[in-house]
């Protein structure tokens, strides 16, 4: 018999008449001949209550109190759930997080789950009855109660789902799928019918906020088909697993983050080991840097720029000026109104000219772009914060994404057997068959490109423009672009650089050039060897150790960074050809993949 993972957000189960409707899915369900898990957050506002009751009580609460506290939240609305089963004549049982087996480490207020134990569940569903499971809550090995932070329902049941081999996870919300971006920003946004894991992890992480990018992580690593339905309509929602790179669309979907900051460190030594630096203090306070971009160095001097959320600002810039100490020289400049606006889509993989028409359309409303991160599925753009709206429209408008489109099959369509654009799954599967603990990061690859080149742009005019007039033109010169960074422009100019082919590097030089000399100033150079090293995974970005683990490991090998660029998947660098070859190995065994 088939397991469906169901999940009901707090809005979902509010009140009496939201858990009876609730409880009638989950019999539907078993009615229909599978075992069926329910998974339940707290009702409503039931957790901002008890965050309230602690604060009337103490300005100091515990962080293990507080998890006691809000886990009763869960305790309450399972029993409930399983009440109004068995009103409807199934047989129910309801399970705390301690009873379900869910055994974590012991990090209060965001724990991360070390396994599960599914003798109890299994021997329920033997007995015909209907699971009901208390999300976001779990056991450490002390005995102590753990949450598992923002999102941890979506989590408890993706966790629950793989480990029961479920045929799909449910989670039902208050939102009829995931839509091409915020429909409070942009009316015309559409939802969409399915999505592929690497890319909802992507916008997950840029902020939306269907689903926690813990969950779509836990999903892509074990395979989890998630579907995210609105609790109160029949209508379909959107798919989640994997997809076909040939038949996704070129752009799925943008993504705003306002809430940003951003970081720039000037006039850093340019040696080996500053980046270990950096994210060592970073990775100390567990901030969740991202865009971070490195650029070619000059006059013996670095330059390094990332963003932080913004509640994280004032902890990143004590972080910063502590490495900046220990590197014994460099300058630290924040940037405050700004905001992150994202394309995201797994066909970038085969097709090009993405980011000419992105920073075409930007150009022409004289929106100026301050930062630039590319992945293969993901460009990233740092704005001025009182356009970012209007850009999010530009760009949706641009790609089309207000215009309907062929449906890609369902649940019959999409499969783990689809092979991943952006990492081999067959690595990652291996790599998840030797963790210790179920959510530990998987690192599914280290590789090393030497058949790049790198253009740079030095000295550009810190306005709108001239990035669209060459990433055109390059485009239009039928020259594929890979790596592109920008940083911030301060002094008013800023540099550019980006990688190519080292077949087609002349050809992009003559175009690249005839761009520029129509603007007095701009340098334009070359470095025809380089190495790229790539490390691909999985939520990189929320295991903040993994930068600092990788720049730990070059930085002990004597290694400059001369060029960085992440995403959720990916973390690069471009180094020299014979530092490429001689690090390699390394870090693969830093990773534990030699």
């Amino acid at each position: 018999m088939s397991v469906i993972v169901q999940k009901f957000g707090g809005t979902s189960v509010a009140d009496a008449t939201k858990i009876a409707a609730a409880a009638d899915r989950a019999v539907a369900a078993a009615e229909a001949g599978h075992d069926v898990c329910v998974v339940v957050s707290a009702r409503g506002k039931k957790t901002d209550e008890l965050v309230a009751l602690a604060a009337a009580v103490t300005d100091t609460p515990s962080d293990r109190e507080m998890d006691v506290l809000l886990s009763t939240g869960e305790q309450e609305n399972i029993a409930l759930m399983a009440m109004a089963i068995a009103a409807r004549g199934r047989k129910a049982t309801s399970f705390t997080g301690r009873q379900l087996g869910i055994t974590t480490d012991s990090t209060h207020a965001k724990a991360r789950i070390r396994a599960i134990d599914t003798s109890r569940i299994e021997a329920a569903f033997g007995r015909g009855e209907i699971v009901v499971a208390a999300g976001f809550q779990g056991l450490d090995e002390k005995g102590s109660i753990t949450t598992l932070g923002r999102g941890g329902s979506d989590l408890t049941a993706t966790a629950l789902a793989a480990v029961l081999g479920a045929e799909r996870c449910e989670i039902y919300t208050d939102v009829t799928g995931v839509y091409t971006t915020d429909p409070r920003i942009v009316p015309e946004a559409r939802k969409l019918a399915t999505i592929s894991h690497e890319e909802m992890l992507e916008l997950a992480s840029l902020g939306a906020g269907v689903m926690h990018s813990r969950a779509v992580e836990f999903a892509k690593k074990y395979g989890v088909a998630i579907e995210v339905r609105h609790a109160g309509k029949p209508d379909p929602g959107t798919v989640i697993a994997a997809i076909d790179p040939e038949q996704a669309p070129v752009v799925a979907g943008v993504a705003l983050v306002k809430e940003t900051a951003r970081l720039t460190l000037v006039e850093l030594p340019d040696r080996p080991g500053v980046m270990d630096v950096i994210f060592t203090e970073m990775a100390a306070r567990a901030i969740p840097i991202d865009m971070v971009v490195q650029d070619f160095s000059a006059g013996g001097r670095a330059e390094v720029s990332f963003t932080v959320p913004q509640t994280d600002l004032a902890e990143a810039l004590d972080a910063a000026n502590h490495a900046v100490e220990k590197l014994g020289s460099g300058r630290v400049l924040t940037g405050t109104g700004v905001a992150k606006v994202s394309v995201v889509g797994l066909g970038m993989t085969t097709h090009t000219g993405v980011a000419a028409e992105m920073f075409r359309a930007l150009a022409d409303a004289g929106i100026n772009v301050e930062l630039v991160t590319t992945s293969e599925i993901k460009i990233s753009v740092l704005v001025e914060r009182g356009r970012a709206v209007e850009a999010v429209g530009l760009i949706h408008r641009t790609f089309g994404l207000h215009d309907e489109r062929p449906a890609l099959p369902r649940f019959g369509g999409v499969s783990d057997e689809v092979p991943s654009a952006v990492g081999d799954k067959a690595a990652e599967q291996a790599v998840v068959g030797k963790l210790a603990a179920m959510e530990d990061i998987v690192v599914s690859a280290v590789e090393l490109d030497l058949t790049q080149s790198r253009v740079s742009l030095a000295g550009v005019p810190d306005r709108p423009g001239l990035a669209a007039q060459v990433f055109s033109t390059v485009a239009e010169g039928a020259v594929v672009v890979d790596m592109i960074v920008q940083n911030a422009g301060h002094d008013g100019l800023a540099s550019i650089s980006f990688t190519v082919l080292a077949t087609d590097v002349d050809r992009c030089l003559m175009l690249v050039t005839d761009v520029c000399e129509a603007h007095p100033g701009v340098t334009v150079s070359h470095d025809r060897e380089i190495a790229k090293l790539t490390v691909t995974g999985i939520g990189l970005r929320t295991h903040t150790g993994v930068g600092e683990r990788l720049f730990r490991t070059l930085a002990g090998e004597g290694v400059n960074v001369q060029m960085v660029n992440t995403s959720e998947i990916r973390v690069g660098v471009v180094l020299s050809p014979e530092e490429g070859r001689n690090v390699v190995g390394p870090v693969r065994s830093a990773f534990g993949l030699d």
